[in-house]
């Protein structure tokens, strides 16, 4: 009974807490880094390539900004003396550059979305089931990167003819779609392999569909993944040129590099709107990157290594 009364005792008395500090790692001194010769090097070729990239990027964007007549003066300007938006205001009042921004936009979108959905189904198909062909399949995909478009220009050509969808947007937003399907789908088959199975197993053992099970649970997981696909696609399709220029032919349907050629004549080349053109079509795929570049950092490193 002694004993009963002396543990309740004990155990009712408070108790003493202790607060333990853990140091931050990153909060700590450090000592001078030491600078070797490897470092040197190191960064000067850093910045050596970074100035290499940057500047035509920067001649670029200095020659738009540059009166018509003094773009091909002598000495060279390295900053001009008096800016003047007189290529961009050109660029728009004779030509229809404002046509071919939204033709590039409504294309690669188009493209870039619907070939992103159909790469995830496909994807989805080759990384969780085995079936027979899916080794020579995907050698396929990996193959059709390596032709070269202008190998199949003359059946391509001849088929969209037939099906009369030459100088037309859905056509070639169906050309775009077929060349994009093969690196997405590649590329999300890792990040398929790269979910565990069993969070599509407990979502069908609690009443999803396999493809509710896609998309309520795998595609929110994946959605990184998703983004860097679609930004590769829409990149791939606002850049491309030789289909454009061979499927379309007129100024209605023609889409931003196909316009960009036009500026280069047999005799001249229209320098200044060139430079405003090619600025106002960086742009868009800049601001993508630099607003999704967390999501396709994170996307790109999540497939990369299978647990």
């Amino acid at each position: 009974m002694t004993m009963l009364t002396g543990t309740s005792t004990s155990s009712s008395a408070p108790s003493e807490t202790r607060q333990i500090t853990v140091p931050d790692p990153a909060s700590a001194p450090r000592g001078p880094r030491k600078v070797t010769v490897g470092g040197v090097v190191r960064v000067m070729g850093l910045a050596l390539w970074l100035i290499v990239t940057l500047f035509p990027l920067y001649w670029i964007a200095l020659t738009s900004f540059k009166a018509p007549g003094t773009i091909n003066s002598y000495p060279l300007e390295y900053w001009p003396s008096q800016p003047s938006l007189e290529n961009y205001a050109s660029l728009f009042q004779n030509s229809s550059f404002g046509v071919f921004l939204a033709n590039s936009t409504i294309v690669a979108l188009a493209a870039g979305a619907v070939a992103t959905l159909i790469a995830l189904l496909s994807a989805y198909v080759i990384a969780r089931f085995e079936f027979r062909g899916k080794g020579p399949v995907l050698i396929a995909f990996l193959l059709t990167q390596m032709i070269p478009a202008f190998i199949a220009l003359g059946p391509l050509y001849s088929m969209m003819t037939d099906l009369g969808l030459v100088d037309t947007k859905p056509g070639l937003i169906l050309v775009y779609i077929a060349i994009c399907i093969p690196f997405s789908t590649v590329m999300l088959r890792g990040f398929f392999e790269n979910v565990p199975d069993a969070l599509e197993e407990a979502a069908m053992i609690d009443g999803c569909s396999r493809l509710g099970a896609l998309f309520r649970v795998l595609v929110p997981v994946m959605t990184p993944g998703i983004i860097a696909a679609f930004i590769f696609n829409f990149v791939n399709c606002w850049n491309e040129l030789f289909l454009s220029v061979v499927l379309m032919n007129t100024d209605e349907n023609r889409t931003v590099p196909s316009a960009l050629n036009g500026f280069i004549s047999t005799f001249n080349i229209d320098w200044g709107s060139m430079s405003a053109a090619a600025v106002l079509t960086i742009l868009p795929t800049m601001v993508m990157f630099a607003l999704a570049s967390r999501w396709i950092v994170q996307g790109l490193t999540s497939g990369a290594v299978k647990e």
